[in-house]
């Protein structure tokens, strides 16, 4: 049975490539997790040629929210928030998908808009983010579309970091893995690539000032990922991904770059065995790295720390704390 004073939180982020769920119980000014799944769907698997959910992408992803809303119900979980984006933002048939969720599973998806993304991401990540320099660019390579937020970070018992600006570009690794999966394992063909995502990055910063502070030690850099988690655990040599020592790691660039390379010049084979990557990344993780190699190059801070961690944890965290306001002002109006 469930302590009634450490009720059972859940968050779902269903997004193009993967859904995750994390379910929690207050602790402190945080949460403990106490369980969580993770399994890559594909949703957004053809999205961008057809401008609909395939139907075996559909499948794929209600089996999956099937065993998610099982955990949910074992748990007793008090309150969930499942939150749909990219894919569901842009598929032509998302009313109907949403409402076969609903029908096989009792989950309720909510999409939420990419300034609303950008925002729990970054609630989630915020613990992450250093005193100094007082300006981040926190970013998020997602299966269908890239989040750059740029994040005021003040000093240390002066308040929470806040969003100055949010842009959300329709460049995935799924959708560009499916574009240019020819030209990602070629030299020239990557650079093109490569360049051709820092021509629609570089929007994010048309005045160059993120460029400029970055070049003089200025700017502070957080990306969370599937790509910049899958090279933290290759530049550590784990056998096994480990949250634990991913989640926080300082990489530097020339670290990323070398890493880059050597996937580059692996062939397919090789990358579904390496434990970090697996079959399932395989064909996405060099879609990420040119995305990746475009942010690093647009702003060239040396050196980045990666989050394994962003939406759900933000979710979880406003609703732990929307509670105990609540809770707060009910006590309040006892007393008086």
């Amino acid at each position: 049975m469930n302590d009634p004073n450490r009720p059972v939180y859940g968050a779902l982020d269903l997004g193009t490539n993967n859904c995750r769920l994390l379910m929690a119980v207050p602790e402190g000014d945080g949460f403990q997790v106490i369980d969580a799944f993770s399994r890559m769907t594909r949703l957004g698997e053809g999205l961008a040629a057809s401008g609909r959910l395939a139907p075996h992408a559909v499948d794929r992803t209600v089996a999956a929210l099937k065993l998610c809303a099982q955990k949910l119900n074992r748990r007793g979980t008090r309150r969930v928030r499942a939150v749909a984006t990219e894919a569901c933002r842009r598929a032509a048939n998302y009313r109907d998908f949403l409402e076969l969720v609903r029908a096989e599973t009792g989950l309720s998806l909510e999409i939420i808009t990419p300034r609303e993304e950008a925002s729990l991401a970054m609630a989630g990540c915020a613990p992450l983010l250093d005193a100094a320099p007082e300006t981040a660019l926190v970013f998020d390579i997602g299966g269908g579309s890239t989040e750059l937020i740029k994040v005021i970070v003040p000093a240390a018992g002066q308040g929470n970091p806040r969003i100055e600006a949010v842009e959300s570009l329709p460049l995935g690794v799924v959708t560009m893995g499916e574009v240019c999966r020819g030209d990602l394992d070629c030299g020239e063909g990557y650079e093109r690539i490569v360049a051709a995502a820092m021509e629609k990055l570089s929007c994010f910063d048309r005045d160059g000032s993120l460029g400029a502070l970055a070049r003089d030690g200025k700017l502070q850099m957080l990306g969370t990922s599937g790509t910049v988690t899958t090279l933290g655990g290759i530049h550590l040599g784990l056998d096994r991904y480990d949250r634990s020592l991913v989640d926080g790691l300082t990489m530097e660039f020339s670290d990323i770059e070398a890493i880059s390379d050597r996937l580059r010049c692996s062939s397919h084979a090789q990358r579904s065995l390496h434990p970090c990557v697996g079959p399932d990344r395989a064909d996405l993780v060099m879609a990420g790295c040119a995305i990746l190699a475009a942010i690093c190059r647009l702003w060239p801070t040396g050196r980045l720390r990666v989050a394994d961690r962003g939406v759900r944890e933000g979710i979880l965290l406003s609703m732990m704390r929307a509670d105990a306001t609540a809770s707060l002002h009910e006590r309040t109006k006892e007393i008086q």
